[in-house]
């Protein structure tokens, strides 16, 4: 091979003339491959493409047996050909044929060429096919060589995602972009959607991929490199963003991709190689997520997120667009695919249009998991790879009671679930009969069951659900889905729909539980902690910022004047926090008494039992508040000490264990002795086999999301409380920690008919 070869500007051009050509899709790909060997002086020019059953199928060849196209083919992984669509990494060797990998196709007649250089067709981070030249002699290709070769790549790989080798396709040889995709992750939030997909943040489409002026080109790249450094200063510089803590290191790692002269040099390589701006970046983006994605380091691979973002920041400045919205062409049965996204980001989109939300990465506390099962759409978590994956439109399954997701499913997957929903709707049929029916026992206990709340958008659940009152009404979520603190009127306005919705049933207010996972990005107090679960949050931070606590408290009491108030202190460590907080509340009882407001005929102050140093003030803590109410999720975490945040943790502890058990019941029987109301509101309470654990340990009052209040009714309609009191008695007071008591559970409800 001569030392000085054509550019791949000239390739590139040549390409462009043969994509406007009007030619049969096989005639352009050999037509290609040809352009490719010639410029490049290479003897061998071959593309692979990537079918959905992991094999890579000869496409097109210059150099090797042409009847071998179509028919030659190699298995992800095998050969040289194989491992670089399995590593997504380039193969530029030599001596081929002594390479470990090799395996030799005889049907190709390619054994006597030596030197080879393999590229991985890109796209988004997916590997689509391989790009190879092949010659006699023993050499390795310049790195020039290698950027010309993956920057022809990337235009193939346009082509293939363009549906451009559609007519090429045979029946049962579907291309990989087009394959079913499986994923299995965690369950957020129960239910079953069927629909297509909506990524959150849309990919951004090139479709101007070559350029006519290098350096107008390279003056475009450096304008909106510079406009995309400047808006990061301005980010930095604002009062708003915190000197120190989570979000500062992130936008200092922005400006530091920003000004990233590999990156930079990256991109006007690409340029003088003939791509525009626009694809240099698509260009340069797709390899670095390549690469990373099979990197081993996880902060390495966490940092890859912030390049995606700067790399789509510096699309749009190059194209003219700001954020995407999709609201507006949304198709009716949506789903939502997104890495991760904010609570308010949900809300953007229309109620009635969304079908289900799937998270690449995100836990069953994020604060959009919380909205969205306030909204009662499936959510399923934690499913590495899904966003790359998933193109807009694609049919989509997300099964929130599993956690798996189901991508372009195959027809009898897709009968299977479409069955599955159909089941759910004739059951939440038999539950809406239910729904007015008296919620008591087969032996006559009566159990409230309550519904947790915290939107506007979860009111008419209210009545639809049968709930016999709001037993949690997180405030939080307003403060969590505004761009900032609400003003007093704001949170009035809240709690008097609230309220007038309820039509006289109770509601539990708890106060604003802001800290520890729940950061507001407009709140400049907060600190970046180690550990912010067990940090300056809830109760702990509203008493050190009383203006906080003060405020919603006025809030509250206006909006129940002439009515019934309650409200819960979240996080309480000590007695002497709900006294403080009573100062607080008693003030404001007196201030607006002295201006003639009407107040609430009742006011009722309770404390939530989360921090297990409360289970040693139980008797105290009974005479000081009006009412008890149990945070399961927190106080579960506390007591076994695993983060319920964490994937690896989430199934390794039981909550219906014999330890954690006696500690439920000990709150419940501290309650009993001093005629406190105690009710549970976590997720224990929502489900029917420790809804039923619940019950049996003595509460007579739970709290659970709208959608779960039909289950558990169904299986109290059915059950004999006393003989459960019993099982639970024996297996609580019998010493056996090491007990299954999940499985006598299950053998319990079986055998006296249960639903479960």
């Amino acid at each position: 091979m001569p030392d000085h070869v054509p550019g791949p500007r000239a390739l590139l051009r040549r390409l462009r003339e043969l994509m406007a050509e009007a030619l049969d899709p096989q005639t352009r790909l050999d037509r290609i491959v040809r352009e490719i060997a010639k410029n490049m002086v290479a003897e061998v020019c071959s593309l692979y493409v990537l079918r959905a059953d992991s094999v890579l199928e000869l496409y097109a060849t210059e150099g090797l047996n042409p009847g071998s196209v179509h028919l030659a083919q190699l298995r992800l992984g095998q050969g040289l050909v194989g491992t670089i669509a399995a590593s997504a990494r380039a193969l530029n060797l030599s001596d081929a044929q002594n390479h470990p990998a090799f395996a030799y196709l005889p049907e190709t007649g390619e054994e006597i060429y030596n030197s080879f250089l393999g590229v991985p067709v890109l796209r988004a981070g997916r590997t689509l096919g391989v790009l190879v030249v092949q010659n006699k002699t023993k050499r390795i290709y310049r790195d020039d060589e290698v950027e010309a070769l993956e920057t022809i790549a990337m235009v193939i790989a346009e082509m293939i995602a363009a549906g451009d080798l559609a007519r090429l396709i045979r029946p049962g040889m579907e291309l990989d972009l087009t394959r079913p995709a499986s994923f299995r992750g965690l369950a957020f939030n129960e239910g079953v959607g069927l629909g297509h997909v909506v990524l959150h943040e849309p990919r951004i489409v090139v479709t101007n991929l070559f350029n006519e002026d290098i350096e107008e080109e390279l003056k475009r790249l450096d304008e909106a490199l510079g406009s995309l450094r400047l808006s990061i200063d301005d980010m930095m510089s604002r009062r708003e963003v915190a000197f120190e803590g989570e979000h500062r290191a992130v936008l200092e790692a922005y400006r530091m991709f920003a000004h990233d002269r590999g990156w930079v040099r990256r991109l006007e390589e690409a340029i003088h190689n003939g791509l525009s701006s626009e694809a240099a970046v698509e260009k340069v983006q797709s390899d670095m997520r390549a690469r990373m994605t099979h990197m081993t380091d996880p902060y390495l691979r966490e940092r890859m997120s912030d390049f995606d973002d700067l790399a789509n920041r510096l699309l749009r400045q190059l194209m003219g667009r700001g954020p995407e919205m999709v609201a507006a062409t949304l198709p009716k049965d949506a789903i939502v695919v997104a890495r991760q996204m904010g609570a308010a980001e949900l809300l953007d989109y229309p109620r009635e249009k969304l079908r289900g939300l799937v998270l690449e990465e995100g836990s069953i506390t994020s604060h959009v998991v919380i909205v969205a099962r306030a909204m009662g759409i499936p959510v399923a978590g934690q499913l590495k790879g899904v966003v790359s994956m998933s193109e807009n439109g694609d049919a989509i399954i997300v099964d929130g009671e599993d956690g798996t997701v189901q991508l372009r499913p195959q027809p009898d997957v897709e009968a299977a679930y479409a069955e599955k929903v159909r089941f759910r709707a004739r059951r939440q049929e038999l539950y809406r009969e239910l729904r007015d029916k008296p919620s008591v026992s087969k032996d006559g206990v009566h159990v409230d069951l309550m519904m947790n709340a915290g939107l506007a958008v979860d009111l008419p659940q209210l009545a639809e659900s049968g709930a016999a009152g709001i037993g949690l009404f997180r405030t939080e979520l307003q403060f969590m889905v505004a761009a900032t603190f609400p003003r007093a009127e704001a949170q009035e306005r809240l709690y008097r729909d609230v309220l007038e919705s309820a039509k006289g049933k109770p509601v539990t207010f708890r106060t604003i539980d802001i800290g520890g996972d729940k950061v507001l990005p407009y709140f400049r107090g907060a600190a970046q902690e180690e550990n912010p679960a067990l940090g300056w949050r809830a109760i702990r931070l509203t008493l050190d910022r009383p203006g906080l606590l003060r405020t919603q408290v006025r809030a509250l009491l206006r909006a129940a004047g002439g009515g019934e108030l309650r409200v819960m202190l979240p996080m309480v460590t000590e007695l002497g926090e709900i006294a403080q907080a009573r100062e607080i509340i008693d003030r404001e009882v007196r201030h607006l008494s002295r201006h003639a407001y009407l107040l609430p005929t009742t006011l009722k102050v309770g404390a939530m039992v989360e921090v297990p140093a409360l289970l040693w003030q139980l008797d105290e803590l009974m005479e000081a508040v009006d009412f008890v109410s149990v945070g399961s999720n927190d106080l579960f975490q506390f007591v076994m000490a695993t983060d319920r945040g964490n994937a690896q943790l989430s199934d390794r502890f039981d909550p219906l264990s014999v330890p954690f058990l006696r500690v439920l019941k000990q709150i419940a029987d501290a309650g009993a002795r001093a005629n406190t109301p105690v009710t549970l509101c976590g997720e224990l309470a929502g489900r029917p086999i420790s809804a039923m654990t619940l019950i049996g340990l003595g509460y007579r009052s739970i709290s659970m999301s709208p959608a779960a209040i039909g289950p558990v009714k169904a299986m109290l309609c059915e059950l004999q409380v006393s003989r459960l009191e019993e099982l639970l008695s024996a297996a609580l007071a019998s010493g056996g920690a090491f007990r299954n008591l999940r499985r006598d559970l299950q053998a319990f409800a079986a055998e006296n008919s249960v639903p479960l």
